[in-house]
């Protein structure tokens, strides 16, 4: 199934590119296709990572949020295009492409342009019509902020969009708080997806924040400024740990 992937979680530095990084690895390492975006102007940490898979995107206007669905152009039975070979003018064959998967890594702050985009594009009612599945992953420390920004999600897309919380370990240890909360059940009531991401040792993640390196580079270049032996264990394993994760959403 085709699949747009808001990575978000509203606050700051509750590892939202640190996941859309992870889930563009797990899609190369399974052979899936997908295309990236990143909306944070000061960082662009997604696009840097993964400079071959994403591409910078402005969040606050119209113009720039379309670009993330035009992926999805193909899908639809009533676009006109040009076949290659003979040039006319016909319904493009969605069978023709592959199955478009979009990550879009979202910054903080960017939840209110966003919500406007999808309502006054009715964005999720046309994604079901093209058989599109629409993720809102919500990326949680432990803190009562990622408790009331979850509610605000729920109450922004109600049961229109599958909603996967991701419980971030590298962010927190306790999220008793969380999962005991009304609007966690209410997430759950909705059919909610919950995840739990290990935390990767600081000081690896720091080196390979330094190399500009996507998680396979960290575990496979060898040189000078390359991990080390023990740091490339941690990272493969680290890796292993969150795919098993990810298997259980059958993405």
């Amino acid at each position: 199934m085709s699949s747009l992937n808001f990575i978000g979680g509203e606050k700051g530095g509750v590892g939202k590119s640190v996941l859309s990084r992870l889930l563009a690895q797990y899609f190369i390492d399974k052979g899936i296709a997908f295309t990236g975006f990143d909306t944070d102007r000061s960082h662009t940490s997604f696009a840097r990572f993964y400079a071959d898979y994403a591409s910078p995107v402005v969040v606050d206007s119209f113009e720039g949020l379309d670009e993330v669905v035009s992926e999805f152009e193909h899908l639809d039975p009533g676009h006109v295009g040009a076949h290659a070979l003979t040039g006319d003018l016909a319904p493009l064959n969605p069978a023709a492409r592959p199955v478009p998967r979009v990550i879009v890594d979202l910054a903080a702050q960017t939840a209110a342009p966003l919500a406007r985009w999808i309502h006054e594009s009715n964005l999720l009612e046309v994604m079901r019509e093209l058989g599109v599945k629409v993720n809102f992953w919500h990326v949680a420390d432990a803190g009562q902020d990622t408790i009331d920004l979850l509610d605000r999600l729920l109450s922004s897309y109600g049961e229109g969009a599958q909603v996967i919380v991701v419980k971030n370990y590298g962010r927190g240890s306790d999220f008793s708080a969380l999962e005991a909360s009304a609007p966690m059940r209410r997430a759950l009531a909705q059919n909610a997806r919950v995840i739990a991401l290990g935390g990767l040792n600081e000081a690896s993640m720091g080196k390979i924040d330094r190399q500009n390196a996507s998680f396979w580079g960290a575990v496979h270049q060898r040189g000078p400024n390359s991990l080390g032996m023990l740091d490339r264990q941690r990272v493969r394993s680290w890796l292993n740990t969150s795919y098993t994760a990810l298997d259980s959403l059958s993405l």
